[in-house]
């Protein structure tokens, strides 16, 4: 029996495409004689016809791969896009160099290497960027001789 018809009418009816219109195998027959849009209404409310829901896609695999990702996995070489000062910000740079000195700076003058007055203009020279890393500013203490007694290693 063809019901091309009545499911293009019903497709209209349920405002869905006519792939999503489903018509119940054993009420094919009864569905067939229904030749106006009235018709085919009376078929949807006695739930001759009704509509498939539609199909999403699965979140299952992105969840798995965020749980990767929450983990530390998937960050090797394969999976990096961009260059690596722009996956790592400028402002993060500067954040964890300056924490790395202030951090230095601070133990060197708990335990008596350097005074407070030199502690301080090394501060001040930390921030205003003089120095690269941790390594350069205790070859400048020690070059510059503003140590009390020898500097420890890194």
């Amino acid at each position: 029996m063809d019901v091309k018809t009545q499911k293009r009418i019903a497709a209209k009816i349920l405002k869905v495409g006519a792939n999503r219109v489903k018509i119940d195998p054993e009420s094919l027959p009864d569905v067939a004689l229904a030749i106006t849009r009235e018709d085919v209404r009376r078929h949807i409310d006695d739930g001759d016809i009704t509509k498939s829901k539609v199909k999403g896609v699965s979140r299952g695999r992105a969840r798995a791969v965020a749980a990767k990702k929450k983990k530390g996995q998937r960050i090797g070489p394969g999976s990096r896009k961009g260059p690596k000062y722009s996956r790592l910000s400028s402002k993060d740079r500067w954040i964890n160099k300056i924490r790395a000195q202030r951090k230095y700076l601070k133990s060197l003058r708990d335990e008596g290497y350097i005074d407070t007055i030199n502690y301080r203009k090394l501060y001040l020279q930390s921030k205003g960027g003089l120095f690269r890393s941790v390594r350069y500013l205790r070859n400048y203490i020690a070059e510059h001789g503003l140590a009390k007694k020898r500097l420890p290693e890194l």
